[in-house]
Formats: structure tokens, sequence, C-alpha cells
């Protein structure tokens, strides 16, 4: 009696772990054009593959990241309402690239030691492409 117990809630668990990994989310950044003039910058939502970094990138018309102005410990999953304390002044109509890098390949776990080009803590790709979006400060 115990085993065909046991048997049937291992049958019923199967489907829904099979679920969860089909629907893995999917790294992403969700933010909106916003005014940065208290000196933040907030994503509406991230969604990372394991802990890691929203890192603020100065970029402009050419969409190639630039230098990092500010950026937020993440969680491995979907977060709401991240917000990055920006480290320099952003003027009204600049525009941010909000970018998902990683946790790896630095000397410390929770240290963010990316530099502009390094590999430490470094952006993560999804089919080749950087997770971010570009908003435009207000």
């Amino acid at each position: 009696m115990l085993r065909s117990t046991l048997i049937a809630a291992f049958a019923t668990l199967a489907p829904v772990a099979a679920l969860a990994d089909s629907h893995a989310a999917t790294p992403s950044v969700t933010a909106m054009d916003q005014d940065v003039s208290g000196g933040v910058v907030t994503a509406d939502s991230v969604t990372a593959p394991a802990n890691g970094w929203l890192v603020v990138h100065r970029t402009d018309a050419d969409m190639a990241p630039g230098p990092v102005v500010g950026y937020a410990p993440l969680r491995m999953g979907e977060t709401a309402d991240v917000a990055a304390i920006l480290q320099e002044d952003v003027a009204s109509g600049e525009m941010l690239m909000l970018m998902v890098h990683g946790e790896e390949g630095g000397m410390s776990n929770g240290v963010f030691e990316y530099t502009l080009g390094a590999t430490e803590d470094g952006p993560i790709r999804l089919d080749g492409d950087l997770v971010m979006t570009v908003i435009t400060a207000q």
C-alpha cells in the first residue's frame, strides 16, 4: 500500500518538475524612460539565470555599452522593482543601457568586479545577444 502511494506521489510530481524545466524563465530586463534626478534608476522587472548584477551603462544612438554608472545585485529568477544607485550624475536626455551581468570569473562573490571589456562579472548573453534594454533619462 505504501509503495503504491509513493509511486502515485512521484508520478504526480514528475509532470510538475518537467513543466518547471520547460518553463524556465528567459533572461530579460524591462524598464521605461524615467526621472533619474534622485540618483536612482529602476528596472520594472529583471529575470536572471543565476545570481548576478543589473548594470547601468551609459550609451548613445550607436547602442554600444559604455562606462558603468551604477549597478545592483540580482537574485536568480525574476525580481521586480530593481533599483540601482547611480554613481555619477546623469542628465535628462541621456541614454542608459540596463544590462544583466553574471557573478562569474571574479575574485570574490558578492563584489561587483566588472570594468568595461573585462570578463569578471561580465554580461550574459541569450542566443549571442546581450540581455538589456535602453532607456532615456528624464
